[in-house]
């Protein structure tokens, strides 16, 4: 447990006296390790704590699952301590689909409660597995970042920590772990990952795959924040903003590397109309600047661009 407690530590940090943590509990080894650490911790740096457990509904007796991981969290001392009951769509398929009911869930609670932090159980494991399923959709950098360690009011507290520790820690604790079923569940994406890829990886390649993986996500987050800056810098001196759209400096455009080049039509277009291009799409945008002989406008979703007078000009598309 004092891997467990040190990881949860160094997060609260920086909190103020009094302010509420809430630990997202689904009973798990997990999330039940990140709990019992926190009820330890939270007080000894003028915090309260409590706990949200969300009910997805999606299994037999899932009721019963979600209030003994409440009832477990009030015998730590947890404070509020509540159970969420959800009712989840299809959208984006099952996994997505529980993902957007839970994290519906747990930004109401907060709200309602007043916290500052929500802290999610998500460990080394979860974020090598995370980045490995980004590597498959081959979407760029921003798929192979993996979960950030605070986003907003959530944070994750042990991404640094192997998923044996947190077993070990509940074994060490006299706690009583519940074991998802669907984390053996070969349907899932992940699971198949979890269960067969790593593994077969570790022994083909020799240990260390997965702290591999989420060194090379660290990296990637680092060297992103850092060419976001200075997209954001170029941004204020290559566009301009009309009532017609916004428009690029073309010369400006080419006289960057592509990567600087690519992010700045990306921002342009999510800033000004609020769409996320594709990689094939940025490109195709791109080409207007580097591949340049005379072609007409790029339709984008919504968006038209065309060149002209040296200048990259994106206007909402005129409808009929």
């Amino acid at each position: 447990m004092a891997d467990v407690r040190r990881a949860v530590r160094a997060t609260l940090d920086g909190h103020d006296d009094g302010d509420l943590v809430l630990v997202a509990l689904s009973g798990g080894p997990d999330s039940l390790a990140l709990a019992a650490a926190t009820a330890f911790e939270a007080p000894r740096a003028g915090l309260r704590v409590g706990a949200v457990v969300v009910d997805h509904g999606l299994q037999p007796g899932s009721a019963d699952v979600a209030d003994r991981a409440a009832a477990q969290a009030r015998e730590l001392g947890l404070d509020p301590v509540e159970v969420r009951r959800v009712s989840v769509g299809t959208a984006g398929g099952p996994e997505a689909a529980a993902r957007s009911a839970r994290y519906a869930a747990l930004a109401t609670a907060a709200a309602e409660h007043g916290a500052r932090t929500v802290l999610l159980g998500h460990t080394l494991d979860d974020q090598a597995e995370t980045v490995l399923l980004g590597l498959t959709r081959g979407s760029g950098p921003t798929s192979l970042m993996g979960m950030e360690a605070r986003s907003g009011v959530y944070a994750r507290p042990l991404l640094g920590v192997r998923r044996g520790t947190t077993v070990a820690a509940c074994v060490d604790a006299g706690l009583t772990a519940w074991d998802d079923p669907q984390n053996d569940d070969p349907a899932f994406t992940r699971v198949r990952v979890r269960s067969t890829v790593l593994p077969l990886l570790e022994r083909e390649l020799g240990p260390g795959v997965a702290e591999a993986l989420v060194r090379t996500a660290d990296s990637l987050r680092e060297d992103n924040a850092a060419l976001d800056h200075f997209a954001d810098e170029l941004a204020e001196e290559l566009a301009d903003h009309a009532e017609a759209g916004i428009s690029l400096d073309v010369r400006g455009l080419a006289a960057n590397p592509a990567a600087l080049r690519q992010r700045l039509i990306r921002l342009a277009v999510q800033s000004e109309f609020g769409v996320s291009l594709s990689r094939s799409q940025t490109l195709e945008v791109a080409r207007l600047v580097t591949d340049w002989h005379g072609q007409g406008a790029v339709d984008l979703p919504g968006i038209t661009v065309m060149r002209r007078a040296g200048e990259l000009h994106f206007a909402a598309t005129r409808t009929s």
